[in-house]
């Protein structure tokens, strides 16, 4: 799957399509508004499931004898 920067740089390449005009600035700016948008979800995806998720240690019943302050 190729990156949506390659993807909107083959859109605006002149006759990538037949028949098709210039792209507006509104739609260009619509579509890298999109791309901006979808980016940040994918990123926010990434870190969520990569950070460390704080798990209650199932240790805390243990005695520690060698080590003060944990029994």
């Amino acid at each position: 799957m190729a990156p949506s920067g390659v993807i909107l740089l083959l859109l605006l390449l002149p006759g990538s399509c037949s028949g098709c005009g210039p792209l507006s600035l509104p739609v260009l700016a619509g579509l890298m508004a999109a791309d901006a948008l979808v980016s940040l979800f994918i990123i926010a995806v990434v870190f969520a499931c990569a950070c460390p998720r704080h798990r209650p240690t199932l240790e805390d019943d243990k005695v520690y004898i060698n080590m003060p302050g944990r029994g």
